[in-house]
């Protein structure tokens, strides 16, 4: 079975962003040791999964990136690996790769008995916290950057039980805290 994986930004205090949906404290300029742990994060991966409002920033920019920087793998990996994008109204795609679909757990669940490599989430989060809240993560990356917003948004909506599987140090001052969800079965 596929695994789903997240990806996320988070503060300190486990904020996703600011109150008005603010990124500004996100670590932009990464190291080169959390840039290869990113890319391992990815290499197995053959579908990413997106909320629609960040794909509208993801998307174009992976694409821009990838055609403007000719050696960025990591953007090229993006640009070019299957895409859906979930949505209340799903319609025609405007990117290449790229699906859309509304129907979240019945997407995920087909999507996970699937062949093919490792999926990974990069969203919002409402959208994480729907994917969280219907238990259909495998594992959560959180990277965790020096930085205390007070205040915020979170993805962590309800109780979530979860067992702790790595913890990785980076140069740059950001911490990754990997994640297994604990399932009730």
């Amino acid at each position: 079975m596929r695994k789903l994986k997240l990806q996320i930004q988070t503060s300190i205090d486990g904020f996703v962003s600011g109150t008005l949906g603010e990124m500004d404290w996100v670590m932009g300029d990464w190291c080169a040791d959390l840039n290869q742990f990113a890319k391992d994060l990815t290499d197995p991966v053959d579908t990413i999964i997106l909320g629609r409002n960040l794909a509208e920033k993801l998307i174009p920019e992976w694409i821009k990136t990838a055609n403007r920087r000719k050696k960025d793998d990591f953007a090229k990996k993006m640009a070019n690996t299957t895409k859906i994008v979930f949505s209340r109204n799903p319609d025609q795609s405007l990117w290449e790769n790229t699906s859309t679909a509304n129907n979240l757990v019945e997407e995920i669940k087909m999507l996970k008995q699937a062949s093919g490599g490792d999926m990974i989430v990069y969203g919002g989060g409402q959208f994480v916290s729907a994917l969280i809240e219907n238990g259909l993560l495998d594992e959560i990356h959180l990277f965790v950057n020096p930085a205390v917003l007070g205040r915020g948004k979170t993805i962590f909506k309800n109780k979530a039980c979860l067992s702790l599987i790595g913890t990785y140090t980076f140069n740059c001052g950001i911490v990754v805290l990997t994640y297994e969800p604990l399932r009730n079965e």
